[in-house]
């Protein structure tokens, strides 16, 4: 006679796992069938390699036909070391007895269909977020709300800890949860159709009956094989149907037909933070890193759990003593107590550790969140692991260059003079045009082109971008080469371009910038548009002055960035002239673009020639709008090309200028900081005799013109400028002071009296 257990788990529960792991050790079954993706079967071995570190997943993606022709569809199952079904495949590794996955192919489920359940999304039961008032609709998306409800817990998660992961031993909890389910199940079975499936995405319900009777059929064909001890570890949700006598016909029916398309798998690293529920996983729980300390601390869990607490605020630089442990697990255990748990858990801890530890602070509680509540570990897989070239070029490159992959974001300062941190750019680069965004770049704390700041963290979801951009080339630098080519073909403006040619040569793609360089000089040639040509300019420039850094050949590039200017000098007066105010603010930011530019490009016939073109405008000021009169009359003071700034300015916000179009020139001329009104005491004098001078309604008018002028400055910059109008206001040494000392008593007594109150003095 075969015997077949069914254990109903949840995902991913520490308590479930040690229970699961002694309920095998006891039944000791000749094969074990998991929940999850029979493609996995040839791949289910590496599970017991020493080079497989959870958490994990098995990631099952279809393969799209070629580059822009079909989006690729994926799905994960995640395992952690404290997954039930983790530790089922590890028992059934190291006893020798085969082990297989039972539920519906990702074949099926990752067939495209609206009306079908999200694959890779674990059904409703243990698995879902709990429900704070279950009604009897909800029972299919919310079982624990009901069981903990009857059990007189407002919160299902709390319940579930103490009846099954906090337990310490006793007897096996799998009768209890099948009995349970079986009863939840039988009062779904009462209810109305409509009722029952009150809630569910459409399709929920028929993709349910699939998977439960591909389940089945696995188990029949298991016992076909003789088998007869065999071992059923699925979500508790689905014990009942898998106990139940169905017809092997009626499973037939449910499976007949099933759209099918092709699927690879493979095993990928994972991290704790895509286990917590807040990361948006369905069977996601609140605190990975709290069930992997449950799951490896086989003694003393709060004591171990505290301790590590201190050490983690002590390396801060924080105090916490011994004392504060002991007196923090006294604390945790008295709470658990109060409450009627069996273990304190992890409230009782936060609240102890937030109360001693962290003396009620709120920020080094946030810190042991993110540190060891979720704890952002990251998995591993064995070298023998399926993966597409471009995957394993890259774990070589990583290899080569010593840049580990890491879940935490880890800040690398590199420095391009040195032959292996200029590599490493360059990799980080090619795949940021692979859009593996695995390093994001940040301001760099040193000076100088040659210094670059990343940030690095790697996210589970890079495995499937490296495959879908596997089609571009099976190596990094090979895929880049191909991608940045057709970027170039598809670019829909010259700004596109130049963007794609800098980014060419940040990555060091001399392959692919004879390509991008004939796009870009073709497109510049036919471009009449200045908005265009000047847009195009910084990222030309940033271009040419990687190339100097990096060692790379920019001659073509140069080329165009010389034509560029004179289209851009020749072409800019009569486009910047007869400008409203939009148009006018969108050319004030290109003007200080290519100012910008060429500045850096340290080229002084091409600074000449556009200080030459500035003058030319600033000559015929009737035809400029305020805006661009004012900034344009800046950079040439900057320059050295002004000395009668101070008439041009009381020209502008004279009386007989218009007041919006005099705050129009202030702003301009303004917006490259306040320094200046720091500096020039008679350019300040102006500005404020102007701003004194507007009647009522015009400096309303204004208003906010001066307010986004003035509030663009520095803190610092406002108060210095405010300091020395005051002291303009203050009267000169001899003359009677009497203006400071007018003060309106009658309203000045209510607050003056209220201060006395405050300091104990009577008002006499």
């Amino acid at each position: 006679m075969s015997q077949v257990e069914v254990f109903g788990v949840r995902h991913h529960g520490p308590g479930s796992a040690r229970a699961l792991r002694g309920a095998l050790e006891d039944f000791k079954p000749d094969a074990v069938l998991v929940e999850g993706p029979p493609e996995a079967d040839a791949i289910v071995e590496l599970a017991g390699d020493e080079g497989m570190v959870p958490p994990v997943a098995l990631l099952a993606y279809s393969p799209a036909p070629g580059p822009g022709e079909g989006d690729r569809r994926a799905a994960f199952w995640p395992f952690a070391e404290f997954s039930p079904e983790w530790q089922a495949i590890r028992y059934a590794l190291s006893a020798g007895v085969p082990v297989r996955f039972c539920d519906l192919p990702a074949a099926n489920q990752l067939v495209p269909d609206a009306d079908e359940a999200t694959p890779g999304e674990p059904e409703p039961g243990p698995d879902g977020p709990a429900a704070a008032e279950p009604a009897a609709e909800g029972i299919r998306l919310d079982p624990l709300g009901w069981l903990a409800k009857a059990a007189g817990y407002d919160d299902a998660e709390r319940w579930w800890d103490d009846v099954v992961e906090h337990r310490g031993g006793g007897p096996s909890p799998f009768p209890a949860i099948a009995e349970a389910m079986a009863e939840l199940r039988a009062q779904l079975a009462a209810l109305p159709d409509e009722a029952a499936s009150a809630g569910l995405p459409p399709g929920h319900l028929r993709r349910e009956e699939q998977r439960e009777a591909h389940m089945r059929r696995t188990l029949r064909r298991t016992l076909k094989e003789g088998h007869e001890r065999v071992a059923v570890v699925c979500g508790a949700w689905h014990v009942p149907a898998l106990r139940a006598k169905v017809p092997a016909t009626r499973d037939d029916r449910a499976l007949r037909g099933l759209a099918k398309t092709k699927v690879a798998m493979t095993w990928v690293p994972w991290t704790h933070g895509r286990l917590a529920g807040r990361s948006g996983y369905g069977a996601g729980v609140r605190s990975p890193g709290w069930y992997h300390h449950l799951f490896t601390a086989r003694d003393r869990p709060i004591e171990r759990w505290l301790t590590a607490a201190a050490r983690v605020l002590r390396q801060e630089d924080l105090h916490v003593s011994s004392a504060h442990v002991i007196e923090a697990v006294r604390l945790a255990e008295t709470l658990a107590a109060l409450r009627g748990r069996p273990l304190a858990g992890l409230d009782e801890v936060t609240e102890a550790t937030r109360a001693v530890l962290c003396e009620g602070a709120d920020l080094p509680v946030e810190l042991i969140q993110n540190r060891m509540v979720v704890g952002e570990r990251l998995g591993a897989v064995p070298e023998r692991t399926p993966m597409v070239p471009l995957q394993r070029d890259l774990q070589a490159e990583q290899r080569r260059l010593r840049l580990k992959p890491s879940a935490l974001g880890k800040e690398q300062d590199l420095d391009l003079r040195k032959p292996t941190d200029l590599e490493r750019s360059r990799l980080l680069h090619r795949l940021r045009l692979l859009d593996v965004h695995w390093g994001v770049p940040a301001e760099s704390r040193s000076k100088g082109t040659f210094r670059e700041t990343w940030t690095l963290v790697w996210r589970p979801e890079f495995d499937v971008e490296l495959i879908e951009a596997g089609a571009w080339g099976t190596t990094v630098r090979g895929a880049t080469t191909a991608r940045a080519e057709a970027l170039a073909r598809d670019a829909a403006t010259l700004a596109d371009l130049t963007s794609v040619a800098e980014r060419c040569l940040l990555a060091d793609l001399g392959d692919a910038l004879p390509t991008v360089m004939g796009a870009l000089a073709d497109r510049a040639a036919v471009d009449t548009d200045v908005a265009h040509l000047m847009s195009a300019m910084p990222a030309i420039v940033r271009a040419l002055r990687y190339g100097d850094v990096r060692a790379t050949s920019t001659g073509p590039l140069r080329t165009v960035a010389d034509g560029l200017v004179v289209r851009v000098c020749v072409g800019l007066p009569p486009a910047i002239t007869g400008l409203d105010d939009d148009a006018a603010r969108e050319f004030l930011g290109h003007v200080d673009a290519v100012h910008g530019a060429l500045s850096l490009l340290a080229d002084e016939g091409h600074i000449e020639r556009w200080r030459r073109t500035l003058e030319g405008l600033l000559s015929r000021p009737d035809s400029l709008h305020g805006l661009i009169e004012g900034r344009l009359t800046r950079l040439l003071l900057d320059a050295g090309r002004l000395d009668d700034v101070p008439d041009r300015m009381a020209r502008a916000v004279s009386a007989g200028a218009a007041p919006d179009r005099a705050a129009a020139w202030v702003e301009g001329f303004l917006s490259g900081g306040g320094l200046l009104l720091m500096h020039d005491e008679a350019l300040l004098r102006l500005v404020d005799e102007w701003i004194s001078g507007l009647p009522a309604g015009s400096f309303t008018d204004v208003l906010p013109l001066l307010r986004r002028t003035f509030g663009a400055f520095p803190a610092a910059e406002r108060r210095t400028i405010g300091e020395r109008l005051r002291r303009r206001d203050r009267p000169a040494a001899g003359t009677s002071p009497a203006h400071e000392d007018d003060v309106d008593e009658h309203r000045a007594a209510p607050a003056a009296n209220t201060a006395l109150r405050i300091l104990g003095w009577t008002h006499s």
